[in-house]
This record gives C-alpha cells, sequence and structure tokens, in this order.
C-alpha cells in the first residue's frame, strides 16, 4: 500500500464521542470488516460493551469522560479497543497487552492500528466498464459478506471521506 493508513483510521475520530456500546459496536464493525479473530480462545473476536467496561476496570483502557451512563470514550479509546483486539488476534495475554500499552505512544498506537487494519480501512478501486461510458471506472466498497456498493470516480460522492462514511452508515443500518 503507498499511501498511509492512517488518515483513513483517522476519519473514524469524527465519530466520536461514544457511549460504552456505541464504542464496541464502531470497534466491532473495524475489527470485523478485518477480518480480526483472536488466536485465545477465551478471547472474543468482537468487544461488547461490557469488555470496554472490564477493559478500563483493569487499566487496558483509559478511564473515559464522566461517569456512569454519561460516561464517554474519544478516539484514543477505540485505538486502544482495537489495539487489544489486534494483539490478541496475535496470540497476546490481557496482562501483556497491560504492559505494552501503557508503553505506547498514541502515534504508535495509532500508526500500529493502521497499518494492521490497512486492507479494512482502504477502499477497493475496481475499474468496471461501462457500456455508455467506456473510460468510466468504479470504486467497488465491500460492505459485508455479498453486500457491496459501486460508485463511479467521478461522482462526489467518490472521495475517501464520503465512502467511508457511506459504509459505515449503511453497515449500522444493517446491524453489522
Amino acid at each position: 500500500m503507498a499511501e498511509s493508513p492512517v488518515p483513513l483510521l483517522r476519519v473514524h475520530a469524527r465519530h466520536a464521542p461514544w457511549n460504552a456500546r456505541g464504542l464496541a459496536a464502531h470497534a466491532a464493525a473495524l475489527v470485523d470488516s478485518a477480518g480480526v479473530k483472536p488466536t485465545n480462545a477465551s478471547a472474543r473476536a468482537v468487544p461488547s460493551a461490557r469488555a470496554v467496561r472490564f477493559y478500563v476496570a483493569n487499566g487496558l483502557l483509559d478511564r473515559p469522560e464522566g461517569a456512569g451512563t454519561a460516561a464517554t470514550y474519544g478516539y484514543r479509546h477505540l485505538l486502544q479497543l482495537l489495539a487489544i483486539k489486534i494483539r490478541q488476534r496475535e496470540g497476546q495475554t490481557l496482562d501483556a497487552i497491560k504492559v505494552e500499552m501503557k508503553e505506547t505512544t498514541g502515534d504508535a498506537l495509532e500508526r500500529r492500528v493502521a497499518t494492521s487494519l490497512a486492507p479494512a480501512l482502504s477502499l477497493h478501486v475496481d475499474p468496471v466498464q461501462q457500456s455508455a461510458n467506456p473510460v468510466a471506472s468504479w470504486r467497488r466498497i465491500g460492505i459485508a459478506d455479498g453486500v457491496e456498493i459501486h460508485v463511479r470516480d467521478d461522482s462526489p460522492a467518490a472521495s475517501d471521506e464520503t465512502l467511508v462514511e457511506l459504509r459505515d452508515t449503511i453497515r449500522r443500518q444493517l446491524g453489522i
């Protein structure tokens, strides 16, 4: 991949702040689209709101702003949660991940997560010939298994930010 996937990951920051359930759902969508599956049998593939609270209580995630139902989580929390799932996929224990999280700067965490999720963050571009306009090229954006959208490159909706937002909106509507 020629371009850095970090800007594509940063697009997700604008969805913050989240409550625990929203953070878990957003992370779950990214983890699911990237095919992140933990090798540790006791770890779940996608995070839940309960897991978010567990990770906070055990020092894996920073404390949220506020408390109880008013607690909100930001972009750094998303990065931390994604990093936990990525490291679990690589076979790390929560204790080892906790030590790593304390030693990792925000920039390094963001680069690591973006690099690991790059295939899910990048939008696959496929040239598709259209009979009415043979030189048009199209972007194919995978939404879920068996679901994709096609956007012509010269469309106003073809910007990376718009496509990521469109993909995320459709996933939310589908409950993925």
